[in-house]
Protein backbone atom coordinates (compact mmCIF):
# COMPACT_ATOMS: atom_id res chain seq x y z
CA UNK A 1 0.00 0.00 0.00
CA UNK A 2 1.37 3.35 -0.54
CA UNK A 3 1.05 6.19 1.55
CA UNK A 4 0.93 9.77 -0.39
CA UNK A 5 0.63 12.97 1.18
CA UNK A 6 -2.55 15.29 1.05
CA UNK A 7 -2.38 18.77 -0.29
CA UNK A 8 -2.98 21.34 2.55
CA UNK A 9 -5.22 23.02 0.34
CA UNK A 10 -7.48 19.94 0.01
CA UNK A 11 -7.66 19.14 3.99
CA UNK A 12 -8.78 22.80 4.30
CA UNK A 13 -11.19 22.87 1.06
CA UNK A 14 -12.88 19.40 2.96
CA UNK A 15 -12.98 21.10 6.38
CA UNK A 16 -14.38 24.01 4.97
CA UNK A 17 -17.18 21.87 2.78
CA UNK A 18 -18.28 20.48 5.82
CA UNK A 19 -18.40 23.43 8.22
CA UNK A 20 -20.51 24.61 5.73
CA UNK A 21 -22.59 21.61 5.73
CA UNK A 22 -22.71 21.44 9.22
CA UNK A 23 -23.84 25.33 9.61
CA UNK A 24 -26.96 24.08 7.09
CA UNK A 25 -28.17 21.41 9.15
CA UNK A 26 -28.27 22.99 11.73
CA UNK A 27 -30.32 26.04 10.73
CA UNK A 28 -32.19 23.80 9.35
CA UNK A 29 -32.84 21.71 12.67
CA UNK A 30 -33.03 25.15 14.93
CA UNK A 31 -35.88 26.81 12.63
CA UNK A 32 -37.36 23.13 13.14
CA UNK A 33 -40.61 23.21 10.63
CA UNK A 34 -42.97 20.58 9.75
CA UNK A 35 -45.94 19.70 8.92
CA UNK A 36 -49.02 18.23 7.68
CA UNK A 37 -51.56 19.57 5.62
CA UNK A 38 -50.59 22.72 6.44
CA UNK A 39 -46.96 24.64 4.64
CA UNK A 40 -44.33 26.54 6.76
CA UNK A 41 -42.17 28.98 5.92
CA UNK A 42 -40.02 29.55 9.43
CA UNK A 43 -36.68 31.86 10.22
CA UNK A 44 -34.93 31.51 13.58
CA UNK A 45 -37.36 33.30 15.61
CA UNK A 46 -40.92 33.35 13.16
CA UNK A 47 -42.84 31.17 11.32
CA UNK A 48 -45.75 32.05 8.90
CA UNK A 49 -47.72 28.81 8.55
CA UNK A 50 -51.05 27.99 6.18
CA UNK A 51 -53.42 25.57 6.86
CA UNK A 52 -55.46 23.92 4.63
CA UNK A 53 -59.07 23.69 5.85
CA UNK A 54 -61.10 20.69 5.55
CA UNK A 55 -58.22 18.53 6.76
CA UNK A 56 -56.51 17.72 9.90
CA UNK A 57 -53.89 20.28 10.07
CA UNK A 58 -50.73 20.63 12.33
CA UNK A 59 -47.39 21.91 11.83
CA UNK A 60 -44.36 21.39 13.80
CA UNK A 61 -42.17 24.99 14.57
CA UNK A 62 -39.80 26.58 16.87
CA UNK A 63 -39.84 23.53 19.07
CA UNK A 64 -43.85 23.67 19.68
CA UNK A 65 -46.85 22.31 17.76
CA UNK A 66 -49.67 24.32 16.53
CA UNK A 67 -52.46 22.59 15.11
CA UNK A 68 -55.88 24.45 13.60
CA UNK A 69 -58.67 23.11 15.52
CA UNK A 70 -61.96 25.01 13.92
CA UNK A 71 -62.83 28.42 11.63
CA UNK A 72 -66.29 29.52 12.42
CA UNK A 73 -66.83 33.12 10.05
CA UNK A 74 -63.61 35.13 10.45
CA UNK A 75 -63.20 33.70 14.04
CA UNK A 76 -60.05 30.95 14.13
CA UNK A 77 -59.35 28.27 16.71
CA UNK A 78 -55.66 27.08 17.11
CA UNK A 79 -53.73 25.63 19.37
CA UNK A 80 -50.04 26.21 19.99
CA UNK A 81 -48.07 25.28 22.61
CA UNK A 82 -50.36 23.73 24.36
CA UNK A 83 -52.76 26.54 24.67
CA UNK A 84 -55.72 27.16 22.48
CA UNK A 85 -56.49 30.93 21.35
CA UNK A 86 -59.29 32.27 19.25
CA UNK A 87 -58.15 34.73 16.85
CA UNK A 88 -59.55 37.25 14.21
CA UNK A 89 -57.80 38.90 11.34
CA UNK A 90 -56.11 42.13 12.51
CA UNK A 91 -56.47 41.47 16.12
CA UNK A 92 -53.70 42.16 18.48
CA UNK A 93 -51.17 39.36 18.58
CA UNK A 94 -51.63 36.55 21.45
CA UNK A 95 -49.18 35.18 23.72
CA UNK A 96 -48.99 31.56 24.34
CA UNK A 97 -46.32 29.35 25.38
CA UNK A 98 -43.53 32.20 25.36
CA UNK A 99 -44.75 32.73 21.47
CA UNK A 100 -46.77 35.85 19.91
CA UNK A 101 -49.21 34.52 17.60
CA UNK A 102 -51.31 36.71 15.15
CA UNK A 103 -54.32 35.97 12.11
CA UNK A 104 -52.70 37.17 8.93
CA UNK A 105 -55.86 35.62 6.95
CA UNK A 106 -58.50 33.30 6.11
CA UNK A 107 -60.04 31.99 3.34
CA UNK A 108 -62.20 28.90 2.23
CA UNK A 109 -59.23 26.94 1.52
CA UNK A 110 -56.26 28.00 3.97
CA UNK A 111 -56.09 29.61 7.69
CA UNK A 112 -52.43 32.26 7.52
CA UNK A 113 -50.86 31.96 11.38
CA UNK A 114 -47.72 33.90 12.30
CA UNK A 115 -45.92 32.53 15.24
CA UNK A 116 -42.99 34.37 16.81
CA UNK A 117 -41.10 33.87 19.94
CA UNK A 118 -41.91 36.87 22.62
CA UNK A 119 -38.62 38.41 23.16
CA UNK A 120 -39.66 38.47 26.66
CA UNK A 121 -40.60 35.06 27.11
Amino acid sequence: MTSRPVSPSLTSTRRVAGLLAGLAFGVALLAGCGSAGASTDCGLDACTVTFDRGVEARASLLGVEAKLVGVEGDQVTVEVAGERLSLTTGQQATEAGGFQVTLDSVTKQQVVLRVTRNPNG
